[in-house]
């Protein structure tokens, strides 16, 4: 949706729906999902090992500061998700870059690769290492604010939900597996949210930025694209996708931190 042409820039998330199964069947919905899924793997752990990091560094210095505990956690939580998310772009951007082109081939004047591994050589031989690295710049000021604040916002959630239970720092009585399960789903979903609002502007630009191989007049900027699209289709063009990227958030979000949160109760126990 986000880098439809004139024909698909007014259709609904459904139509579109529609129109890619009807084209290309079952395959074309899940189109790029294997580099998604496998590639993401280690950009994952980089990003959460530079997460787990920062946050207790953050933590220590704040230690004795007179800030209230809220607060403190919801600080350290938006640092360290906006320095993991500046870490893990160098991994991150590249393989976007990748998805993103073997999601929009077939459409009109979009270029038709074989796999994964095509992308990489066309790419480079058209615009050099820089092609590989198009819309970083993007990413990093459009994800590390939105980072911070899914990160803050589920701290601060959490934080919330069991002090509104009746958990504090000194309740001697621990929460079942259930009931944490249920506040960190419930804030992983609250986080997403918050950030879907502010994050699917910035990345319909930036995945336009990716997958523009018309360039037209002159080398693809950030504003010359905000310009096309506010030309195209008005303010609301911004929003494009913006109901599938919300349910995407919000699950991923949740799925993401249940299945984190979970590991690390696991670790600490095996230890």
């Amino acid at each position: 949706m986000q880098v439809a042409g004139a024909g698909l820039s007014h259709m609904p998330a459904s139509s579109v729906f529609r129109d890619i199964l009807r084209k290309d069947g079952v395959p074309g919905i899940f189109r790029g999902f294997g580099t998604s899924a496998i590639g993401s793997l280690p950009g994952r752990v980089l990003c959460l090992t530079a997460f787990e990091v920062s946050k207790d560094s953050v933590l220590k210095y704040t230690e004795d500061s007179d800030m209230p505990e809220a607060t403190r956690i919801a600080m350290a939580n938006g640092v360290a998700g906006m320095i993991s998310n500046i870490v893990s772009c160098v991994y991150f951007v590249p393989l976007d870059v990748i998805c993103q082109r073997l999601m929009v081939q077939g459409l009109p004047g979009m270029t038709v690769y074989k796999g994964p591994f095509d992308v990489i050589p066309k790419v480079l031989a058209t615009e050099g290492f820089r092609g590989l690295y198009r819309g970083f710049g993007m990413a990093v000021v459009t994800y590390s604010p939105v980072s911070a604040l899914w990160w803050g916002s589920y701290g601060a959630a959490q934080h919330a939900i069991w002090r509104g239970l009746g958990y504090g720092d000194e309740t001697e009585q621990k929460p079942s597996h259930l009931e944490m399960v249920t506040v960190q789903a419930a804030a992983g979903t609250m986080a997403g949210a918050c950030s879907s609002l502010i994050t699917t502007p910035l990345d319909t630009i930036k995945t336009r930025l990716q997958v523009m191989d018309d360039y037209g007049e002159g080398r693809p900027t950030v504003l010359k694209t905000a310009r096309n699209l506010l030309k195209e289709d008005g303010w609301k063009g911004f929003y494009r996708g913006f109901g599938p990227r919300f349910l995407n958030m919000s699950l991923w979000g949740t799925s993401m931190i249940v299945t984190y949160e979970l590991i690390k109760r696991l670790s600490v126990k095996n230890e």
